[in-house]
């Protein structure tokens, strides 16, 4: 199979991860077990699970001028990602995240974001330039996002917007996305609505295209031309959920750039994001081609059940 392409545009952060017993819930002093510094950022580490996967991932992202961004980008070039459009300007700072994780494996972010950082997007490549099959945009910069995804739009391949939260309040990036993934919290946060399969009814409704949302162990819904599909989640053991919403983002826009349908996208992704919970270290759990592969085959992976 030729390696495909996957431009991804977004936010690309350092992230600062304390292991801790429980999250906290007091003003107090906390003990952690353990700190790790390692990269984050949806866009970011979305491009480190589609080099891990066997893609070519390019990644362009605004960053600061300061000695954080060189640890961001030699991190990702470990990783095989080509940092050739992460821009850094003068005068700004990168994104820094305090992490905690508690020994179930949920996590609790805190993130510094500079909010004079520039956010005009014209300076994006176009994905015909670049030899892009497919775009995978955040909604942490939604002008780049709206950019990106239109410039999918116009070259006739796949445009996946992860939609996490806060959701852009303008619908530019929503609309122009060929694929809307939708976290738990941003589709309640989007619509108002608690409930994942009346929430993905409304955003469909709204947007008028291809919305799924992932709602973690309880397994991924999509909403394809009026008809609803449950993918049900991966019986596995959490150890660490940090990261694994982005990876699931970057193997399912790999899968769509090789020409694969939306379901076994969907199943792809699915498999690879259980796969990194059950492994800690944010992005040194992802996984690679042949453990996604190898899992999908013990698991079978049943076809997708229509919710009642």
């Amino acid at each position: 199979m030729t390696m495909a392409t996957v431009l991804c545009v977004g936010h690309a952060v350092q992230d600062y991860v304390f292991s801790v017993v429980d999250l906290p819930r007091l003003a107090v002093k906390h003990q952690a077990s353990a700190l790790r510094r390692v990269g984050g950022g949806p866009a970011a580490t979305a491009a480190v699970a589609v080099a891990r996967l066997g893609g070519r991932a390019l990644l362009a992202a605004r960053v600061g001028d300061d000695a954080v961004a060189g640890e961001m980008v030699a991190e990702l070039e470990s990783y095989g990602v080509d940092c050739a459009y992460v821009r850094r300007l003068k005068g700004h700072r990168s994104s820094l995240s305090a992490v905690m994780v508690d020994r179930s494996g949920e996590r609790m972010i805190v993130n510094y974001l500079d909010e004079n950082m520039p956010t005009a997007a014209g300076w994006l490549p176009a994905p015909q330039a670049v030899g892009a099959e497919a775009v995978l945009a955040d909604s942490r910069w939604p002008e780049g996002a709206a950019w990106a995804l239109a410039a999918a739009r116009v070259a006739g391949i796949p445009g996946v917007l992860d939609a996490d939260k806060p959701v852009p309040p303008e619908d530019g990036a929503l609309r122009a996305a060929t694929h809307v993934a939708f976290s738990a919290e941003a589709l309640s946060d989007y619509t108002g609505i608690g409930d994942c399969v009346l929430g993905l009814r409304t955003a469909a409704a709204r947007l008028g295209g291809w919305c799924c949302v992932t709602a973690g162990a309880e397994g991924v819904y999509v909403l394809d031309g009026g008809a609803m599909s449950h993918f049900p989640g991966h019986p596995v053991e959490v150890v660490d959920t940090l990261g694994a919403g982005d990876v699931w983002h970057g193997a399912f826009a790999l899968a769509l750039a090789e020409g694969a349908d939306w379901r076994d996208a969907v199943r792809f992704a699915s498999a690879a994001a259980a796969l990194k919970v059950q492994r800690p270290g944010g992005r040194a759990g992802v996984p690679s081609r042949a453990e996604v592969e190898d899992f999908q085959r013990q698991a079978g992976m049943p076809a997708p059940r229509t919710p009642e």
